[in-house]
């Protein structure tokens, strides 16, 4: 069984839908190249809040309520 190393890169289309990568690969290696659009999403900022801090969890009172529930 051969392993696969993943490569992962981020960068702009230019003009006329092209990219270009560099990669750590012996030149004439074949690559498979899956391309995943990212688009903008109007709750990133909210997710990323969300996962900035998690002090809105650490509530005595609410965990006192819940151990008595």
């Amino acid at each position: 069984m051969r392993l696969r190393r993943a490569f992962t890169a981020a960068t702009k289309v230019q003009a006329g839908g092209k990219i270009e990568l560099t990669l750590p690969m012996p030149e004439g290696s074949q690559v498979e190249v899956v391309v995943i659009p990212q688009d903008t999403d109007e709750f990133q900022d909210l997710r990323d809040a969300a996962m900035l801090t998690t002090d809105f969890w650490d509530n005595p009172i609410d965990d006192a309520e819940w151990n008595h529930a």
